[in-house]
């Protein structure tokens, strides 16, 4: 089967890979000179399915306040005209209750921790490399009530099996001996001894190698301009360089995905939430993270990546903008240095931003469409790193007509209600 992949970044290439070893033939599309150019290209570096929580949940409302009011604040909005930015605000406070946060994080931890599965066995099959570390994640607290909070998450770790460890001040030590210096500044952690870090722009290109072994043909410098077609199925991609012709067709444009599919009458509620990042060498190992730690305040996550700190956080809100924001660096320069103030040198860092694209309810949009042959792969937000090897293995098993090796209930745009693609034409049924 000819498959078209519309995006080339960690989602778009990892199922380009998987797909191609179910057999298939696989063309990549995307504007950029390379893989993982844009929303993969520095985040986190975390894989971190026990990390796994939508957004939205009980009581964020309120946190939001809070949060916009801090100096170092987790949350900016920049207030704007924009209808699609405030429905998608809606939506997102509809998610903050009780039992729509239990249903949607169950379902992220699905995909995350078997995407996290997926990753060892591609490691161990193909002998990737991309500055990779097992040591878990350390979730650190620095109020009591922040610990407390813990136990409806811990919930749902239980619900699933996934590993966790509550830690006090000398338990957490032992797996960040760094954290020694600054010991007195946080009450205890939350440990995810199953989780993992890794540079994902190292990993995105590696697998684009591997992938083109497997007949892979990744077409860049080429502009997807609109998709051709009605609900009884695409005929041709239109882009810069010609029409392109397939069987099947996978959106995996990330935040751009939305524009793309609305001439199709496809209504997905995505929409980009711009984070930061810095990378920072390393001066001295010995007070440098291990492997990843997350700052609960400050929502900023500080990762071990080879002889370089990466920093990653904040959540803004202003539509596509990419402009580096000098008070955005500020405050990941200070969560680090507040952390780990001599493990590395701040003043050689370099700043990144990227657009996370988002989901009100934190799942990604995964599956077939009311389309027959376009499928979906996005709204991943700030895990699509995490859920990237899942994500690839899941689609191709799905369109190969394989059983799928998880469930895929709630995954689909369905969830969101019945697609408008086929007003007028009859219901389509989703098509492997």
């Amino acid at each position: 089967m000819k498959i078209a992949i519309l995006g080339s970044g960690v989602i778009g290439t990892t199922a380009a890979y998987y797909l191609a070893a179910a057999g298939h033939e696989v063309t990549v599309l995307e504007r950029q000179q390379g893989p993982a150019l844009e929303t993969s290209f520095a985040n986190a570096g975390e894989v971190s399915p026990g990390y796994s929580a939508p957004w939205a949940g009980p009581g964020v409302p309120i946190k939001a306040i809070k949060w916009l009011l801090m100096h170092h604040s987790p949350l900016v909005i920049k207030p704007m005209l924009d209808a699609a930015m405030w429905r998608w605000g809606a939506a997102m406070l509809r998610n903050c209750t009780e039992a729509r946060y239990r249903i949607n994080k169950a379902r992220m931890l699905r995909l995350a921790e078997y995407s996290r599965d997926c990753l060892r066995q591609l490691r161990a099959d193909t002998g990737i490399r991309y500055d990779e570390r097992a040591l878990g994640t350390l979730q650190l607290f620095r109020t009591q009530k922040q610990l407390d909070g813990t136990a409806k998450d811990i919930q749902i770790l239980e619900q699933y099996g996934v590993p966790y460890q509550l830690l006090d001040r000398d338990g957490y030590l032992k797996h960040e001996p760094a954290l020694a210096d600054v010991k007195h500044k946080f009450v205890g952690a939350l440990r995810l001894p199953g989780d993992e870090t890794g540079d994902c722009f190292l990993f995105t290109q590696a697998l684009a190698k591997l992938a083109e072994g497997r007949g892979v043909k990744f077409r860049f410098g080429v502009d997807v301009r609109r998709i051709k077609g009605d609900s009884h199925g695409i005929s041709a991609i239109d882009t810069s360089h010609g029409p392109m012709l397939a069987d099947r067709f996978i959106v995996a444009l990330g935040s751009h995905s939305t524009a793309m599919l609305r001439p199709l009458g496809v209504r997905i509620p995505v929409y980009p939430v711009k984070g930061f990042s810095i990378t920072v060498p390393i001066t001295d190992a010995s007070k440098a993270p291990e492997s990843t730690i997350m700052d609960e305040t400050h929502k900023v996550a500080v990762t071990r990546l080879g002889d370089r700190i990466r920093v990653g956080g904040t959540a803004q809100l202003s539509g596509f903008d990419l402009a580096l924001t000098p008070a955005r660096r500020r405050t990941l320069e200070f969560v680090v240095t507040d952390l780990f103030p001599r493990g590395g040198d701040v003043t050689r860092a370099t700043f990144w931003t990227g657009l996370r694209p988002m989901t009100p309810d934190g799942t990604p949009i995964v599956g077939p469409t009311r389309i027959p042959n376009l499928w979906l792969a996005t709204g991943h937000g700030t895990l699509g790193w995490t859920m990237a090897a899942g994500t690839g293995r899941l689609l191709a098993d799905w369109i190969s007509g394989r059983k799928t090796e998880i469930d895929t209930e709630g995954l689909t745009v369905e969830r969101n209600g019945p697609s408008r693609a086929g007003a007028g034409h009859g219901a389509l049924a989703p098509s492997a």
